[in-house]
């Protein structure tokens, strides 16, 4: 499933994403993998929790090069139960004209791979023109 935390800079989607994280360690069977644009979060997640920074990988430029690197941390995992994503729209050049084809591809491999995608995305639900949020779950 993919699970949306929707809300303008400064609303808490990234702290309340930091606390979904922390929280499903405990619970969780699988992997849990942390997509951040940064290091600055690193130590605010629990050991567990594999976190990898968009920083590393700079030639990664637009959503099909984004979902080809989801693919591969899969492929190298596939114990991964959760995968995290905070703040796509400063990855890769992703823009809100992207969003509408990047949550449908997600939404397919959440199916394929029984994989939860938690995304946060710095918009209002009524910004994000094109959506299919059916299949989604909006967390706040």
């Amino acid at each position: 499933m993919v699970k949306l935390l929707i809300g303008h800079k400064g609303s808490g989607k990234t702290n309340k994403m930091l606390q979904i994280a922390n929280e499903s360690v405990e619970t969780a069977a699988g992997s849990i993998v942390f997509i951040n644009k940064n290091h600055r979060l690193m130590y605010e997640l629990n050991y567990r929790i594999r976190v990898i920074c968009m920083e590393d990988f700079e030639n990664i430029t637009n959503i099909d090069e984004y979902i080809g690197f989801i693919y591969g941390i899969i492929s190298s995992d596939h114990d991964i139960e959760m995968i995290f994503i905070d703040s796509i729209l400063k990855h890769a050049d992703v823009s809100m004209g992207d969003l509408p084809e990047f949550i449908e591809r997600l939404k397919v491999i959440s199916q394929i791979y029984e994989i939860d995608f938690i995304v946060s995305v710095s918009a209002e639900k009524e910004e994000m023109i094109g959506v299919n949020f059916e299949g989604c779950e909006i967390l706040n």
